[in-house]
């Protein structure tokens, strides 16, 4: 199964985006999630449904929200301007940012519910050892939640892969700079050139159903050392 240079060049910009976005999301995701599982204030609960909503919003509808608002004449962009930095839709970088936004919740979801499920017990034998809360987060609560952090950056990267509606508002189609796997698709069949656009889809149906096996195979493993 051959692929044209240009479907290769997609598949290369597809994992520098979905892997910049991962790395990002667990810097990001990774405290946001603490915050969320040990909040007791009303600010939560808006909180975490801001951080839900891509999980039910079309994404055409935040692609757009995100072209306003990262645009010169939005409130990021025009701060942008105003500090003579270049605007973020139709570049790289405004690729990578949509994508966080769009993927945050695949990572803060199964970080937050690794870090609920951990109760109370391990936290006051920390405190009791008089670890700071620093080392608590690192050296109990982060050991403890790999299984999320794994599951949710794996979540988050096949996600980033096969985003599209967001990618293709916030992005466009730049052969090279943000023209990604699913916009490729795309121009193959606009342009009736079906072979290719079944190449290109085999090869993320192949991704994608080993990413879900690999994940189920974590999964079930996980399973068995937690009933050992």
């Amino acid at each position: 199964m051959l692929l044209t240079p240009d479907n290769w060049q997609a598949l290369w910009l597809t994992a520098q985006v979905a892997t910049l976005t991962t790395l990002i999301l667990l810097l990001l995701g990774t405290p946001l999630a603490w915050w969320l599982a040990r909040s007791r204030g009303w600010l939560a609960k808006p909180v975490g449904a801001l951080v839900a909503l891509p999980l039910v919003l079309p994404p055409s509808v935040l692609g757009f929200y995100l072209l306003v608002g990262l645009g010169p004449n939005g409130p990021v962009g025009s701060w942008m301007v105003s500090m003579g930095l270049p605007t973020l839709p139709f570049t790289f970088t405004g690729l990578v940012v949509a994508s966080v936004f769009y993927s945050l919740p695949f990572m803060v979801q199964p970080l937050l519910n690794s870090m609920q499920a951990l109760g109370e017990r391990p936290l006051e034998v920390a405190a009791s050892l008089r670890a700071s809360p620093l080392d608590t987060f690192f050296k109990v609560v982060l050991p403890l939640c790999r299984h999320g952090i794994v599951t949710g950056s794996i979540m988050s990267f096949a996600h980033t892969v096969g985003e599209f509606g967001v990618v293709l508002m916030v992005g466009g189609n730049i052969p090279g700079e943000t023209r990604v796997v699913s916009v490729q698709i795309f121009d193959h069949v606009e342009a009736l050139e079906y072979a290719d656009a079944h190449r290109l889809a085999a090869v993320m149906l192949v991704f994608a159903f080993a990413v879900l096996m690999a994940l189920q195979f974590y999964n079930a493993r996980h399973a068995r050392r937690g009933q050992t």
